[in-house]
């Protein structure tokens, strides 16, 4: 065997640990994908501010929904590893972008398991391109394999937004949960629009076109704000949903620099008055639940729309490892062609 593959996720703490968490967001905070400032200006931020603040707080919001067998999107991501290397014949492996088992560990291991291996094929788990997920990933498997083993041959595989197999699976799930007569809100992961200009790759479309997101361009194949709103169109399709009936947002804003709009925060506030009172929300940008969606969304969400008039509240979780995800994900695996 000359092939090997590996699922790459976001990472979490060790443990809630002040100490646990400060280190991971150290990590997170200080990728230049994450917050693009130069160095000097990154650092006096993240160790200067950030880390003498947040660390306390985020270790509280840990705590609420920490299980017994540890971090949620480990012990999820790990689930959903056992059961992919039950689909396909390739050694399949699982590393996290920031914390353990880091990319660098994880590439030892290959080779060391593999040694005649050649060709990995890297499978980020985010289904959209965005510089501080799906670049990120790219980014440092390229660099840790550079260093280490110059001879690797890599392939990723592409943002999968708009997979027509994806979107039957994350469909289904959500086909599976959704109330009757809820209004559903799919909620993404929000970044700045500094990011989605950045990654322009013509300079000149993003955020500069009229309804730039519906005009074509080969800036989609870079633009999180598209790729997220062709999700949602395609799901809606799949789930056959009416038009009113469900709609976009973007959570997890910080700082004062403008994120893509709508917020999700905000919109907790503002459906109840619009007659929404029952709502599902999903987190496709996701898939595995993890803090953003299980103390985000299902606590704090659940919480804001309540208090500001709403009624029913039903979070819908991600993919995790359903068994129809982690057969997609062994057939795409079997299918590479490095």
């Amino acid at each position: 065997m000359k092939k090997a593959a590996v699922l790459i996720n976001l990472g979490s703490p060790k443990s809630t640990d002040i100490k646990d968490v400060k280190k991971y967001l150290g990590e997170f905070l200080m990728d230049d994908h994450v917050i693009d400032f130069p160095k000097w200006a990154r650092t006096l931020l993240v160790k200067g501010i950030i880390l003498n603040t947040r660390p306390k707080k985020s270790a509280e919001a840990y705590k609420t929904i920490w299980w017994d067998e540890g971090s949620p999107l480990i012990v999820l991501s790990q689930r959903l590893i056992s059961k992919v290397r039950k689909r396909t014949k390739i050694p399949t492996y699982l590393a996290m972008r920031y914390a353990e088992p880091s990319i660098q560990q994880m590439l030892k291991v290959i080779t060391e398991e593999v040694p005649d291996l050649e060709e990995l094929y890297v499978v980020p788990l985010y289904p959209h391109f965005a510089m501080s997920s799906y670049e990120t990933v790219v980014d440092r498997v390229k660099e840790v394999a550079a260093k280490n083993f110059p001879e690797l041959k890599l392939t990723f595989k592409e943002p999968w937004y708009n997979d027509a197999d994806y979107i039957k699976v994350l469909g289904a799930s959500i086909n599976e949960a959704l109330p009757d007569d809820y209004h559903l809100l799919f909620s993404y992961h929000g970044i700045p629009v500094r990011h989605v200009k950045k990654s322009d790759c013509t300079g000149q479309h993003c955020f500069k076109v009229k309804d730039c997101c519906n005009v074509a361009s080969a800036a989609h194949t870079v633009c999180y704000k598209h790729q997220t709103m062709m999700t949602t169109k395609l799901l809606a399709a799949e789930l056959g949903l009416e038009e009113g009936t469900y709609e976009t947002s973007y959570q997890s804003r910080l700082g004062r620099d403008p994120w893509i709009q709508p917020y999700t925060a905000q919109r907790f506030e503002e459906l109840a008055d619009e007659g929404k009172m029952k709502l599902a929300v999903a987190c496709p940008a996701f898939v595995s639940d993890c803090l953003e969606t299980l103390e985000e969304i299902s606590e704090e969400g659940k919480e804001s729309f309540l208090h500001n008039g709403g009624e029913q509240f039903k979070p819908i979780a991600c993919l995790n490892d359903r068994d129809d995800w982690s057969a997609l994900l062994g057939k795409w695996i079997d299918e590479w062609k490095a």
